[in-house]
């Protein structure tokens, strides 16, 4: 071994080294002394820690932002803030326009609706009152909540009255038209035409059945009991 040789230099990442170990050769070669080897070790060791402690001093210390970065990033803010507002406000205003037009056009479909309908309720109305009298009659049932075998007694019942003919005049009782009102004149509140319209006379009769009697069954019964209703 060499006395003098004390000095090591290595090269460690980039960073050079040095180890100062006396009197020992770091590198000597296969076969050297066990204490040598003991030395040997010891110098890496030493060499890899003062690799690592130089690597740490290496890493830059993160630097607290100035008041100008702070400054800045408190306007990028700012602006970011603005712009996301501004944003929000005009979709909101796009809402309100647009809840406003489908509204109006609800508005409109309901109008519509109201008006289909009333002319629906209209037409179903006017088509109750055509045809026959009796087929008026059967129309006008379920307005007073009778079913359609109602019908076959009031049949009866007008057939032994009047025929059925608006113009049936008993001259003993005064009594007039399909339903044989007394006097006649009774149905002139139900429409001045009372002499002639078949529908003014059965209205008028199906409601004086209806509060007298309570169905044209009844008022058929009492008629076949006592010979008048």
């Amino acid at each position: 071994m060499k006395a003098k040789r004390s000095v090591t230099a290595l090269a460690v990442t980039g960073i050079a080294v040095v180890s100062v170990v006396a009197g020992i050769d770091l590198f000597s070669s296969p076969g050297t002394s066990s204490a040598s080897e003991k030395v040997s070790g010891r110098a890496e060791m030493a060499v890899l820690n003062s690799g690592k402690a130089l690597a740490d001093d290496a890493t830059p210390t993160p630097k607290s932002p100035s008041a100008v970065d702070e400054a800045q990033q408190a306007i990028q803010m700012r602006n970011q803030v603005e712009l996301i507002t501004a944003a929000q406000d005009a979709a909101t205003v796009k809402m309100k326009a647009k809840n406003a037009m489908l509204a109006r056009y609800r508005a409109l479909q309901e109008a519509d609706r109201s008006v289909q309908e009333e002319r629906a309720s209209r037409d179903a109305e006017r088509k109750k009152y055509e045809g026959t009298p009796k087929e008026v009659a059967m129309n006008l049932l379920p307005d007073h909540g009778w079913s359609q075998s109602q019908f076959s007694c009031l049949e009866k019942l007008w057939n032994k009255e009047s025929r059925w003919r608006t113009d049936a005049d008993n001259p003993t009782s005064t009594a007039y038209g399909i339903p044989q009102a007394l006097p006649g004149n009774r149905m002139a509140a139900y429409g001045k035409d009372w002499r002639t319209n078949a529908v003014t006379q059965i209205k008028w009769g199906l409601d004086y059945i209806e509060a007298t009697y309570g169905s044209p069954c009844s008022a058929w019964g009492h008629s076949q009991s006592k010979g008048w209703y």
